[in-house]
């Protein structure tokens, strides 16, 4: 490795180009589609369900809801690093997804059983599986491009379209099954909700097993792997991951489990670190500058997460939702973040292209900031709101949290692409996949962190609009002064980065 090098160099096909991007890229957009369409189609209906379902429609069940929810996506993620690890040394990148794919639908048919237990286990059953697809095709995005290849980060955006038009289809149409399917209790529509996105995993898995030909061996295990036992011992670890997750979720708490996520953090990071002392300084200081920014991606989505939980719950609650006669459905407000980013991405990556062509675009660290910032403006718009706007039924209007999503949107635009493809660059080679792994563990502790956060502004009763009046405002101040200091620490965190832009 060169002094200058990102990392070692790798071998990659001559692959066809469509649309001046390789081939596979697209492959992996539709496969990524349809697992984010079961995603993103059960996601905005957990915590809703679970109050319908196990509280009786109490709203004195959001604080558990908001915490199980938040503990729900924190193991997701933090399923990545061991998802990141299986692929690195044991299964490969292509039979890790094939393999979450399947596990994932299987939980999500599990969920639909109304019962409690059962409802947890399908959960966890969800985050396994998601923890071997998720960081594995997100990999698999930046092997189809050489090293140093100035399309990577377009690449990375374009992929972020893909997982976020089935964020964006799959509430609308999720959302509608909920609303208007049957004339049964609402819980039972939730259970429609969960079967359909069951099917949109078993689509992803055919999509991707079809498809994977294209990639040309890239993502597949080294020929001296015994894959028959690589593949029975993955297995043997999902069937002991399964009901080791669902006791963190069922028994142990999301206070717990923030501090078995703080530890994981700090054992990634010492792996990374020993990793890079195997190869010199420069690596060293890239793997910091990684870990530093890590941290502000905690932060970020902390407060980003609240619209599965406590965005949800103003939605249904504070918010007038009548419009010409017709109620919008709580569960559409999470298209709104998907449609911004369709609308979004394209005019993003043309500044960032027309900014580097002028050597003006902003760095990395100045890209988070700027994602720190925008979530911020979302919560002011919301304090604005809850302070001025409430009529005489204690309800906001529709457009102040639809403006919120769309400036947080415009934030994680700045951060979540620009981060996947950072991760891709600064890692070491060897270990890619536990890099993904520590980016997706950062987005766990923040999404953990998202759900008591959500469960604090509920309280004991429930949200009123001086809890969430509190709450967002904390939420404002906090992501605006860590923006500012993310900008003003940008110069030191560039130069450990050793000419990675």
């Amino acid at each position: 490795m060169t002094p200058t090098a990102p990392s070692q160099a790798q071998h990659v096909p001559e692959y066809p180009q469509i649309m001046g991007h390789p081939r596979p890229l697209w492959m992996l957009f539709m496969t990524e589609f349809w697992e984010r369409f079961a995603f993103y189609g059960m996601r905005w209906a957990l915590a809703l369900y679970i109050v319908a379902e196990f509280f009786n429609g109490d709203a004195a069940g959001q604080g558990y809801a908001s915490r199980t929810y938040g503990a729900y996506l924190a193991l997701v993620y933090a399923s990545a690093i061991f998802g990141g690890y299986v692929a690195d040394r044991v299964l490969g990148y292509q039979r890790s997804i094939l393999l979450g794919a399947a596990v994932m639908g299987l939980g999500l048919f599990m969920v639909m059983v109304p019962q409690q237990d059962i409802f947890l286990a399908g959960l966890a059953t969800v985050i396994v599986g998601n923890g071997l697809f998720k960081p594995n095709i997100s990999s698999l995005v930046g092997q189809i491009y050489p090293v140093g290849d100035e399309r990577r980060d377009r690449g990375f955006t374009l992929f972020y379209m893909g997982i976020n038009l089935g964020g964006f289809l799959a509430p609308l149409v999720t959302g509608w099954i909920a609303s208007v399917l049957t004339d049964t209790p609402l819980q039972q529509n939730y259970r429609a909700v969960f079967a359909s996105t069951g099917i949109g995993m078993v689509i992803c898995f055919i999509w991707f097993l079809i498809g994977r030909s294209q990639l040309k061996g890239v993502g597949v295990p080294p020929p001296e792997r015994h894959e028959g036992k690589s593949l029975l011992a993955v297995i043997v670890g999902i069937v002991i991951a399964v009901p080791l997750v669902y006791l963190l979720m069922a028994k142990a708490g999301a206070i717990f489990i923030a501090w078995l996520l703080g530890a994981l953090f700090v054992g990634v990071a010492v792996m990374l670190v020993l990793e890079a002392v195997r190869h010199d300084t420069i690596q060293i200081h890239r793997v910091i500058a990684m870990l530093v920014l890590f941290a502000f991606n905690v932060l970020f989505w902390m407060f980003f997460e609240q619209a599965g939980s406590s965005f949800n719950f103003l939605a249904q609650n504070l918010v007038d939702r009548i419009m010409f006669g017709w109620e919008f459905p709580v569960g559409w407000f999470q298209s709104v973040n998907s449609a911004a980013i369709l609308v979004f991405a394209p005019p993003v990556a043309i500044v960032w292209a027309w900014l580097a062509s002028r050597r003006m675009e902003p760095s990395i660290p100045r890209k988070f900031g700027l994602g720190l910032i925008f979530n911020a403006l979302g919560f002011l718009v919301l304090m604005y709101a809850l302070k001025s706007l409430v009529d005489g039924r204690g309800l906001i209007p529709f457009w102040p949290l639809a403006a919120c999503y769309v400036a947080q949107t415009i934030g994680e635009l700045c951060l979540s692409p620009i981060g996947l493809s950072m991760v891709t660059k600064l890692a070491p080679i060897r270990v890619v996949g536990l890099a993904m792994g520590g980016w997706f563990l950062s987005t766990a502790i923040g999404n953990n962190l998202s759900g008591l956060l959500a469960g604090h502004i509920s309280g004991e009763s429930g949200m009123t609009v001086g809890s969430a009046l509190s709450g967002f405002t904390f939420s404002f101040e906090l992501l605006i002064g860590a923006g500012i200091l993310l900008f003003l620490i940008a110069p030191l965190i560039n130069r450990l980065m050793h000419g990675i832009k």
